[in-house]
């Protein structure tokens, strides 16, 4: 049973972090289990059967996730954005008991709140400063070293909590050549025999692979250290990026109100709406109804319900 909670804790972090504006390490703070997947990436060579075996579960889950979302969470934010949206932000506020039990009895002092602050503003900025753009991407040598490059610096986001990968893909204009496109492509071709189209984008996931797993260690071993010396304020900071996060979700009207094809009526996605002519698109505030907003509330109940259940780990680790 534990193990399934596991893969499930799993695939919400996952879920989260191929969200624009959603942070996997956020989600890791609301279910608890921050500090004990920090330990066990840390510990990996040097206790591995222990580490891996804590590890596993969330990989899965993980895995599962980001190849399920890529295909269908794109639907579900195009046709139900806001509730959908409700049901993170959920998750994210379900986490702030967790926070403040972590920052009971710890050391703040001013150090502490200027953290809080600098943070919060830090998430908010980065998406006050998000683009609209996307990269050409063809596989060569130079996109081989790029893509190296761009998961290192979202892995990093990935388990920072507050700071979304996906949003900084986003930014730089590879969200859609890699999350969107990529991933869904390399499976298609993976399943329907195409090798040609699974080889070719393997091309550009794989380095990107690579780039995560560096950047994950790299960035754990930097957190271990703040959490050892300064668990107070490292805290603080931690909550002003979570406090930011429902924040930047709610900046964004894509998240409130779904893109239609003024043509067709039909609800078109986000990151397709803006290679399409703006005389064919059209906001729908109308789809703000009550059943909408009773859906959102509901989401909302649901994200933190769940992000308080999941937050009762048994069994964290001991160093």
């Amino acid at each position: 049973m534990k193990w399934f909670l596991d893969v499930l804790r799993g695939a919400v972090i996952g879920l989260a972090n191929v969200i624009p504006g959603v942070s996997g390490g956020t989600m890791m703070v609301s279910m608890g289990i921050y500090d004990k997947l920090i330990y066990s990436i840390n510990n990996i060579f040097k206790k591995f059967r222990e580490c891996f075996k804590i590890l596993l579960p969330y990989l899965v889950g993980m895995l599962l996730a980001i190849v399920i979302g890529a295909f269908t969470l794109k639907k579900a934010f195009a046709v139900y954005p806001l509730p959908t949206n409700a049901l993170f932000i959920g998750l994210i506020l379900g986490s702030l008991p967790i926070i403040l039990k972590e920052m009971k009895g710890e050391k703040i002092g001013w150090q502490g709140v200027l953290a809080f602050v600098l943070l919060f503003g830090l998430v908010v900025g980065l998406k006050l400063v998000e683009a609209e753009n996307k990269a050409a991407v063809t596989l060569n040598v130079g996109t081989v070293l790029l893509m190296v490059v761009l998961g290192a610096i979202c892995s990093a986001a990935m388990v920072i909590p507050g700071v979304s990968g996906s949003m900084i893909l986003k930014t730089l204009g590879f969200y859609e050549p890699v999350v969107t496109e990529a991933i869904p492509a390399c499976v298609k071709g993976l399943t329907g025999g195409d090798w040609n189209a699974f080889f070719s984008n393997l091309g550009i996931l794989l380095p990107f692979l690579i780039g995560i797993v560096g950047g994950i260690f790299g960035i754990a071993k930097l957190i271990a250290v703040l959490m050892k010396k300064w668990k107070g304020r490292t805290y603080c900071g931690i909550l002003g990026m979570v406090v930011a996060s429902p924040v930047v979700i709610l900046m964004d009207k894509n998240n409130w109100f779904r893109t239609v094809n003024a043509q067709t009526g039909e609800a078109v996605e986000a990151s397709f709406a803006k290679t399409m002519p703006a005389e064919q698109l059209s906001s729908v505030p109308r789809d703000l109804t009550v059943w909408i907003i009773l859906a959102a509330v509901a989401a909302l109940a649901i994200g933190a319900f769940v992000a308080i259940k999941l937050g009762r780990d048994p069994e964290p680790v001991k160093e």
